[in-house]
């Protein structure tokens, strides 16, 4: 079993720049990492997922240039740095943990319960 907590969160200007950080109780230097948001009245959506290695990473084309996600395995923590927020990237953000490195919400086992953005124009 897993438990992850998203931090990090909060209100920001858009242009600047948030740091969300998911800490992993178990071991999770096997798993992909990823990051996926769902805003009011919307399905929730990928952002960004980083392999087991680190070696891999894939961002939607909406945050390419802008977000960046890490991770430390002997920390059990996966990152997203975002830059250059914008008012549409207002969203509950999740990390989760999966066996593969996938853009698919399915795919994921574990999930957090979330760390809110709201960028303001």
């Amino acid at each position: 079993q897993v438990h992850m907590v998203e931090s990090g969160g909060g209100l920001v200007q858009a242009g600047g720049s948030l740091r969300l950080s998911c800490a992993a109780s178990g071991r999770t230097f096997n798993y992909a990492m990823g990051w996926f948001r769902q805003a009011p009245g919307r399905e929730r959506e990928f952002v960004a997922v980083i392999s087991s290695s680190g070696g891999t990473t894939y961002y939607t084309d909406s945050v390419k240039a802008r977000f960046t996600i890490s991770r430390d395995n002997a920390k059990n923590t996966v990152n997203l740095q975002m830059n250059s927020l914008k008012p549409e990237d207002t969203a509950a953000y999740y990390c989760a943990a999966g066996a593969v490195t996938t853009t698919d919400p399915a795919g994921y086992r574990y999930w957090g319960r979330g760390t809110q953005v709201t960028v303001s124009s």
